[in-house]
């Protein structure tokens, strides 16, 4: 792929009048329209804004890629923009972003905006590239630069490649048991240092890439061989072989996702974030080669394993072993819920033997989907604390809990249980003789795991969790009105503490642990968080509507996609502007929320469904009253943030 192929003269900007993120955004997309290369301003700057939604495109080290894939674009296209000034692109080094490339590309081009993305990537990793372009007077000398850096970087590869083949056809001439065909890689073909290494982002785009040369380019100007592999948004490419980890010195992880670990086992691996694999690449592979990382130890499990500068706090580990347990639940709880609110509609004006309402209940209730919730919580849950040897222990120790009617809380507590065993029975099986290592998965680690894990549960925790959920259930049936409408104001509130963080999850895990237990409450305490979650997105599509002066134009057309996940119960909505005003927005919409879950404990609303918001409403028992407590809810919230907010005027 040729760069200057799409990255024509005429659209070109040699200096962007632009001082903010969207003013050069909309700069941009004006070339593009004005060169007729897209056919709906509209709705390019309405993709570029999703893809924005989601991470800033300001990658880093001054340069930004804002980029999109649409039916509103006529022909691949990028746009080359420069800012002497510089501006805040909300860039991921938090610094000013001075070069811009908008990449703009039509239905039907496959990944050709996420190649030229990575090929942008590979040629803007040099500074010294990068200040040519700064220096740059005339559109033909951006063209002149682009068109030499790429020939070089294809002559150095084609320069790699050449080198690659021959030391292959001499180690297989020389049937050396010690050949070293990695020489040929990058660096001093007479250098007897060799090391691997993985770039990942989360992306899988720039950095990914950016990581990869700069790690290959100090490699060989330190004299270094060594080999790369990208995890990519394409997928793995140059992928390590067996024999390259076996010889190299040591093994570099840059990577802020979840890459192949188990092929490692048994090497120095050095795990860094792929950041560091850009600007502290001689770092990286100087520690590697000269052996200096700690020794990675798989036992024997075909894992995955995510780098990571920090090990992060004991409460963000539990939190994220939560959360793992929770998002594989989810889908069960919401297919098996609905399922089941239908058949009780469909049971109100037919009899309980109907065949369809019989069929759903088995489909979603206690021998279909919701026979799973528990044992699936709890699996997911150990297997991100020990990986795949606890996913067996936490499932059955999960199944126990539901046999004993442990509920939620034994669930919670046999998966972590799980997971903890097997850490701890790794550490014990370490001093145990290498060639032992290939029973430990599929003997040792199933065997004491699941004996340890049961014996634990059927003792100990199974009696008393069970105690525990029991008098929970009890007492909430036996609630006084005052005393429901407290716990709603603090469920509702709670959901919009931090929009789908700790919180927000707490209040929603303990409605589901009440809606799949025994009881006349199983559908209030969904009632209370439903409303509660439904409320700050609405709210802020109120806001945005009735006091426009006081929101930009993007904060306005976001508001409106909020009436929508606001009625489909998705509060995430609300987390972009909680982030760029969190006293006026979360103060706002926790007393909204408040407020709504607290109304629908007092008018005795139950929703038998665990998701759906307007969508299930009609499965309430009383889905007027349900829709006027979030209608309550979002114009107090609303009202207080429209009120509280200065106009931007005055900002």
């Amino acid at each position: 792929m040729k760069i200057t192929d799409l990255m024509i003269q005429e659209t070109m900007i040699m200096e962007l009048q632009a001082t903010t993120k969207e003013a050069a955004i909309d700069e941009l997309i004006a070339s593009l329209a004005a060169s007729g290369r897209i056919n709906d301003v509209k709705l390019f700057k309405e993709k570029i804004l999703d893809r924005e939604a989601q991470s800033s495109t300001g990658i880093g080290g001054g340069i930004a890629m804002p980029h999109a894939k649409t039916k509103a674009v006529n022909e691949a296209t990028v746009v080359f923009a420069k800012s002497s000034a510089g501006l805040d692109f909300a860039s991921l080094d938090e610094a000013p972003a001075h070069l811009f490339f908008m990449i703009a590309a039509p239905d039907g081009a496959g990944n050709m905006h996420l190649r030229t993305l990575a090929a942008l990537s590979r040629l803007l990793i040099e500074s010294e590239f990068i200040e040519q372009l700064m220096s740059a007077k005339t559109p033909a000398e951006v063209t002149r630069l682009f068109d030499a850096k790429q020939a070089e970087a294809e002559a150095q590869a084609e320069a790699e490649a050449e080198a690659k083949a021959a030391a292959e056809q001499e180690a297989r001439k020389t049937a050396a048991p010690q050949a070293e065909p990695a020489r040929m890689i990058t660096g001093n073909p007479d250098s007897q240092s060799f090391v691997v290494a993985v770039t990942a982002c989360p992306t899988g785009i720039a950095h990914t890439y950016m990581a990869e040369d700069a790690l290959k380019k100090k490699a060989k100007e330190m004299g270094v061989n060594i080999r790369v592999e990208t995890n990519g948004s394409e997928g793995a490419q140059n992928v390590l072989t067996a024999d390259e980890i076996a010889r190299a010195s040591g093994v570099i992880i840059a990577a802020d996702k979840n890459v192949e670990m188990d092929r490692f086992n048994g090497k120095p691996v050095l795990q860094r974030p792929v950041s560091d694999g850009i600007r502290k690449s001689e770092e990286l592979i100087r520690i590697a080669v000269q052996g200096n990382a700690p020794i990675y130890r798989s036992s024997g499990r075909n894992e995955d394993g995510a780098a990571s500068a920090k090990s992060g706090t004991i409460g963000s580990k539990i939190y994220k072993d939560l959360m793992n347990g929770i998002s594989h639940m989810l889908p069960f709880v919401v297919g098996g819920g609905i399922l089941l609110a239908i058949s009780f509609l469909i049971e109100q004006v037919a009899s309980v033997d109907n065949p369809l309402v019989k069929l759903l209940q088995t489909i979603g209730g206690g021998d279909g989907a919701f026979h799973f919730l528990i044992p699936i919580l709890a699996g997911f849950i150990a297997l991100s604390i020990g990986d795949r040897p606890a996913l067996m222990p936490g499932m059955v120790g999960g199944i126990m809990a539901l046999n004993a009617n442990a509920g939620f809380l034994g669930g919670l507590a046999a998966g972590f249980l799980a997971g903890y065993v097997v850490v701890m029975l790794r550490k014990a099986f370490s001093g145990l003789p290498r060639t032992l290592d290939g029973l430990k998965p599929i003997l040792l680690y199933p065997v004491f795991s699941l004996l340890i894990t049961g014996a634990v549960m059927f003792y100990l925790f199974n009696p008393v969790f069970s105690w525990i959920n029991e008098g929970m259930i009890d007492a909430l049936n036996h609630l006084g009105t005052g005393n429901k409408v407290l716990l709603g104001l603090v469920l509702g509130g709670m959901m919009a503490i931090d929009m789908g963080g700790p919180f927000n999850k707490a209040a929603y895990t303990f409605a589901i642990g009440v809606f799949t237990s025994s009881g006349n409450t199983n559908g209030l305490m969904m009632a209370a968080v439903m409303a509660g979650g439904m409320v700050p997105p609405l709210a802020i599509a109120l806001a945005t509507t009735f006091f426009k002066n006081k929101f930009s134009d993007t904060e306005r057309k976001s508001g409106l996609t909020n009436y929508v996940l606001g009625l489909s119960f998705i509060t995430e909505g609300a987390i972009p502007f909680a982030a760029a005003d969190p006293l006026r927005v979360l103060t706002s919409c926790i007393v909204g929320s408040a407020v709504a879950g607290g109304l629908t404990q007092l008018w005795n609303i139950n929703v038998p469904a665990p998701h759906g918001g307007v969508f299930v409403a009609f499965l309430s028992s009383n889905a007027l009253l349900f829709l006027l407590a979030v209608l309550i809810g979002s114009v107090i919230s609303g009202l207080m943030l429209g009120l509280w907010k200065k106009p931007l005027a005055l900002k």
